[in-house]
Protein backbone atom coordinates (compact mmCIF):
# COMPACT_ATOMS: atom_id res chain seq x y z
CA UNK A 1 0.00 0.00 0.00
CA UNK A 2 1.30 3.25 -1.24
CA UNK A 3 1.40 5.96 1.75
CA UNK A 4 2.71 9.32 1.24
CA UNK A 5 1.92 12.42 4.02
CA UNK A 6 2.28 15.83 3.33
CA UNK A 7 3.08 18.61 5.74
CA UNK A 8 4.11 22.08 6.53
CA UNK A 9 0.98 23.92 4.98
CA UNK A 10 -0.43 26.65 7.17
CA UNK A 11 -1.89 30.04 7.37
CA UNK A 12 1.24 33.05 5.94
CA UNK A 13 1.47 36.78 5.24
CA UNK A 14 1.84 37.83 1.39
CA UNK A 15 5.59 37.76 0.93
CA UNK A 16 6.26 35.13 3.18
CA UNK A 17 7.28 31.29 2.86
CA UNK A 18 6.53 28.04 3.50
CA UNK A 19 8.56 24.56 3.06
CA UNK A 20 5.68 21.40 1.87
CA UNK A 21 7.51 17.89 2.65
CA UNK A 22 5.78 14.63 1.79
CA UNK A 23 6.86 11.64 3.12
CA UNK A 24 6.37 8.20 1.25
CA UNK A 25 8.47 5.56 3.54
CA UNK A 26 6.35 2.65 0.93
CA UNK A 27 7.54 3.96 -2.04
CA UNK A 28 10.64 2.70 -3.65
CA UNK A 29 11.01 6.55 -4.14
CA UNK A 30 14.64 6.61 -5.62
CA UNK A 31 13.13 5.38 -9.17
CA UNK A 32 9.93 7.62 -8.92
CA UNK A 33 8.85 10.47 -10.72
CA UNK A 34 7.02 12.60 -8.06
CA UNK A 35 4.97 16.13 -8.54
CA UNK A 36 3.11 18.64 -6.37
CA UNK A 37 -0.69 19.70 -7.27
CA UNK A 38 -2.80 22.45 -5.48
CA UNK A 39 -6.50 22.19 -5.87
CA UNK A 40 -8.12 25.42 -4.92
CA UNK A 41 -11.62 25.85 -3.49
CA UNK A 42 -14.06 25.58 -6.60
CA UNK A 43 -11.18 25.06 -9.34
CA UNK A 44 -9.60 22.21 -10.80
CA UNK A 45 -6.34 20.80 -9.50
CA UNK A 46 -3.48 21.67 -11.23
CA UNK A 47 0.16 21.40 -12.15
CA UNK A 48 2.60 23.17 -9.59
CA UNK A 49 5.90 21.14 -10.25
CA UNK A 50 7.23 17.77 -11.18
CA UNK A 51 10.79 15.94 -10.73
CA UNK A 52 12.40 12.94 -12.83
CA UNK A 53 13.11 10.42 -10.41
CA UNK A 54 17.42 11.89 -10.34
CA UNK A 55 16.32 15.40 -10.43
CA UNK A 56 18.04 15.70 -13.84
CA UNK A 57 14.57 17.43 -15.48
CA UNK A 58 12.28 19.37 -13.25
CA UNK A 59 9.30 21.64 -14.58
CA UNK A 60 7.22 24.17 -13.24
CA UNK A 61 4.00 26.28 -13.88
CA UNK A 62 4.76 29.41 -15.20
CA UNK A 63 2.59 31.13 -12.23
CA UNK A 64 5.16 29.64 -9.51
CA UNK A 65 8.62 29.50 -11.93
CA UNK A 66 11.16 31.62 -9.95
CA UNK A 67 9.43 30.95 -6.63
CA UNK A 68 9.36 27.50 -6.09
CA UNK A 69 11.56 25.09 -5.67
CA UNK A 70 10.78 21.38 -5.80
CA UNK A 71 13.39 18.89 -4.73
CA UNK A 72 13.70 15.12 -3.66
CA UNK A 73 15.71 14.01 -0.27
CA UNK A 74 16.04 9.93 -1.55
CA UNK A 75 17.79 9.08 1.41
CA UNK A 76 14.70 9.76 3.37
CA UNK A 77 12.23 9.05 0.67
CA UNK A 78 11.06 13.14 1.01
CA UNK A 79 9.88 15.02 -1.66
CA UNK A 80 9.95 18.97 -0.52
CA UNK A 81 8.37 22.39 -2.27
CA UNK A 82 10.27 25.09 -1.08
CA UNK A 83 7.63 27.86 -1.61
CA UNK A 84 9.02 31.40 -1.73
CA UNK A 85 7.21 35.21 -2.15
CA UNK A 86 3.75 33.66 -1.58
CA UNK A 87 0.85 35.48 -3.07
CA UNK A 88 -2.68 35.24 -2.69
CA UNK A 89 -3.26 33.12 -5.14
CA UNK A 90 -1.17 30.19 -3.94
CA UNK A 91 -3.71 29.83 -1.77
CA UNK A 92 -5.17 26.13 -2.48
CA UNK A 93 -4.70 22.48 -0.87
CA UNK A 94 -1.51 21.11 -1.69
CA UNK A 95 -0.84 17.27 -3.17
CA UNK A 96 2.15 15.24 -3.46
CA UNK A 97 1.95 12.66 -6.34
CA UNK A 98 4.00 9.79 -7.89
CA UNK A 99 3.10 6.36 -9.97
CA UNK A 100 3.63 8.28 -13.14
CA UNK A 101 5.29 10.62 -15.64
CA UNK A 102 6.74 13.78 -14.89
CA UNK A 103 6.37 16.21 -18.20
CA UNK A 104 6.32 19.56 -19.06
CA UNK A 105 2.42 19.57 -18.84
CA UNK A 106 2.58 18.72 -15.45
CA UNK A 107 -0.69 16.96 -15.40
CA UNK A 108 -2.58 15.08 -12.66
CA UNK A 109 -3.88 12.54 -14.72
CA UNK A 110 0.08 11.13 -15.43
CA UNK A 111 0.37 10.03 -11.75
CA UNK A 112 -1.50 7.66 -9.90
CA UNK A 113 -0.54 8.01 -6.03
CA UNK A 114 -1.62 10.56 -4.06
CA UNK A 115 -1.16 12.04 -0.70
CA UNK A 116 -4.65 13.63 1.31
CA UNK A 117 -2.48 17.35 1.00
CA UNK A 118 -2.03 20.16 3.04
CA UNK A 119 -3.43 23.39 3.36
CA UNK A 120 -1.72 26.48 2.18
CA UNK A 121 -3.11 29.87 2.66
CA UNK A 122 -1.71 33.23 2.14
CA UNK A 123 -3.27 36.35 3.54
CA UNK A 124 -3.10 39.73 1.60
Amino acid sequence: QVEMVESGGGLVQAGGSLRLSCAAPTLHFVGDEMGWFRQALGKEREGVSCTSWDGAHIYYANSVKGRFTISKDNGNKTLYLQMNSLKPEDTAMYFCASGGKCSARIRASDFGYWGQGTQVTVSS
